[in-house]
This record gives C-alpha cells, structure tokens and sequence, in this order.
C-alpha cells in the first residue's frame, strides 16, 4: 500500500512539471523527482495509460512535452489555481451566454475540492446585476460565438442574416444601423441591403458592456462595421480566405471604444469635447463625470472637461448637474446649448421648436 502511495504521489508530481508547459529531459524531471531515469519513463508510460497525451522526443535536445489530446484527462491544479478558476467560474457563472456551462463546471470543480478551498470559495457570493436600459437582448449561444472565433481564425468571409433582438428580420432604419456602431445608436445602413445576406470579412470578436460584438469588414459597404452577436445568423457556407487588413489604430480595443463614442475608430477621443465652470464643489461633480475631467476652483466652483458624441448630447448631459454653467469653449457648445435654451423655452410655452432643416410635427 505504501508503495502504492509512493507512486501515486510521484505521478501526480511528475503531471505538475509537464503541465508547465515546457520541454523536460529525462535526467532533468529524474533529478526535480529524485528518481532515475528509468522511473521516468515507467511513470511516463503510466501516465499514458491513464490518457495523458504525453509526447517524447529523441536525441541531445530531446525530453517530455504534455501535448493537447483528444479527451479532456484529468487536470492537476495548485491552491491558488483551484481558487482562481472556482472564482472565475462563480463569476461566470452570471453570464447570459455562457451561465449554463459555467456552473455545472462549478459544481464539477467544487466537488473535488478539499474542504479547505471549498469554504474559501463558499464564502463568495456573485449576483449579475443588469445595467439599466439593457433591455431584453437575446443571449448569444455558444455554438455563434464558436462559429464567429473559426471564422476568424481561419480568415474566411462570413455571410449571414443581421435580425433584431427576437430573431427576426430587422427593419430598413435598423437592420445594418446598429450593426454599424459610429455612436450611441449606431448609423443607418443601406435600405436596399435589407434581405439579403451581410457578407463581412471577420476580424475579431469583443465583449462591449456585456454584450459580444463582432469587429468585420463590410464587403457591401466597404467599410469597417461592428455587429450584434446575438443577432447574427451564419449562412454556410463560409466564404472564401483573405488577407485581413488593419484595423483603424491596430488596436481592437481603442477601435471599438471610438466606434461607440461616434469616431472612425482610429482614435478614443469624443468627436465633440468641451470646457464648462459649473457653480458645484467638485467632489460633487467627479462621481458623475463619467470619464471627464473635474478641476477644483474653490469650494463651490469646479472646471469640468467632458466629452460627447454630439454638441447637443455633450449640452444635454452637462444640464444634468443642474447649476449655474460658464461655457469656456469652444463655440459648437454654446450654439448648444442656445439651440437647447429655445427649445425648452418653446416647451415651456406650449409651443413647437422649429430647428432648422426640420418639420413640425402635425
């Protein structure tokens, strides 16, 4: 029995080092052991037996690499790898696309647990907490996301249907618009392109505020557009490969924020920043400045630096704060907030503001 424990307790140690992903000698994992080189190889042999796909290799560089097989063998983690991935599951977990998966691999990893981590993961207690306004949005399957992450891999053209958030054909103002993210509601697409398939070179999948978006080229449009997940359909079959191009910035990241914040992508920055004085401390603005700038004054006086999509939208969100405002610049956002002031003023009255290029509601 002892004996029985001695190698057991040997294979698990011999399955730690090759699982560190790096080329081992013989005689190296024989001296980490304290075994001979002989025993290496028994174990090796074992451990094979026991479906780990264990790949050797011959001559003066040669040595044991644990290789991907094709069954998912028995895995050996540390404290702190067991904890981090119970962790990362629990918040998983949450998730509208991926929940399922997560808490029934959970329960899997809980179960094996010795009691130890077991209590330490126990203690945590995650709730989603949906943001306001998110809606009713279809959760992504697994199989799209699977889908979309080949495609991008292999580099084929993608053609698919684009519907609305229950799956049906989206409309002439929505079907590409809000595939077409420039700002907070996207930009309209082409009428004439509703019906038929979208067909985009995919780039990259992303996660955006808790929804998954796919970054592609429009073959249509020939332009960068930034797609729902959830509302994609994939048509097979794929298209055929191509040589992926840059994206604005070559960087994904930077891309899809400016995308949301109305830019062409090839920067972060709002396409309308302005510069107010609100009457307000400014421990009372900075909680709500978003990703302004808030510089002190004096004790009720504040600089606040904030940026828009729009001059009006820029306008409107600076109202929240309900002050006195000092408009330093630049010019866009005065013209704003003096379109704003005789609207609201027309309201007011009871009246219809008229702005230019518009007609009045009947």
């Amino acid at each position: 029995m002892r004996s029985m424990q001695k190698t057991s307790a040997r294979l698990l140690a011999l399955l730690s080092l090759l699982q560190t992903h790096r080329d081992w000698s013989g005689d190296d994992l024989a001296g980490r052991l304290g075994i001979t080189p002989r025993t290496v190889r028994r174990d090796i042999d074992r451990l094979r037996e026991l479906g780990y796909p264990v790949r050797a290799t011959k001559g003066p560089s040669g040595g044991y690499r644990l290789d991907a097989g094709a069954h998912l063998p028995p895995l050996l983690f540390d404290d702190g790898q067991a904890v981090a991935l119970a962790l990362a599951l629990r918040s998983a977990a949450t998730d509208e696309t991926i929940g399922e998966d997560a808490a029934r691999a959970l329960v899997a990893v809980r179960q094996v647990m010795p009691s130890r981590l077991r209590r330490r993961i126990d203690t945590l207690r995650v709730t989603a907490v949906r943001p306001p306004g998110a809606g009713s949005a279809s959760p992504v399957g697994t199989q799209i996301l699977a889908e979309l992450g080949r495609v991008i891999h292999a580099r084929e053209e993608l053609r698919f249907d684009y519907g609305d958030d229950h799956g049906g054909a989206a409309g002439a103002a929505g079907a590409a618009g809000v595939s077409g993210v420039s700002g907070a509601s996207g930009t309209a697409g082409a009428a004439g392109a509703v019906g038929r398939p979208r067909r985009v070179q995919p780039h990259h999948l992303v996660t955006w505020r808790g929804r998954w978006y796919l970054v592609a080229w429009d073959l249509d449009r020939d332009d960068w557009r930034t797609f729902r997940a959830d509302r994609i359909r994939p048509r097979a079959p794929t298209g055929p490969r191509f040589t992926p191009r840059e994206l604005p910035g070559e960087d994904v990241a930077a891309f899809v924020a400016g995308r949301f914040r109305g830019t062409d992508g090839s920067t972060t920055d709002w396409p309308c920043r302005g510069e107010v004085v609100l009457n307000l401390p400014a421990e009372a603005v900075a909680p709500f400045a978003r990703d302004g700038i808030v510089e002190e004054l004096g004790p009720d006086r504040c600089r606040l630096t904030l940026g828009s999509w729009s001059w009006t939208g820029l306008a409107t969100t600076i109202g929240h704060f309900d002050a006195d405002i000092q408009v330093i610049g630049p010019p866009e956002l005065t013209g704003a907030f003096a379109e704003l002031a005789a609207r609201y003023a027309a309201a007011a009255a009871g009246r219809i503001q008229v702005s230019p290029g518009s007609t009045p509601a009947p």
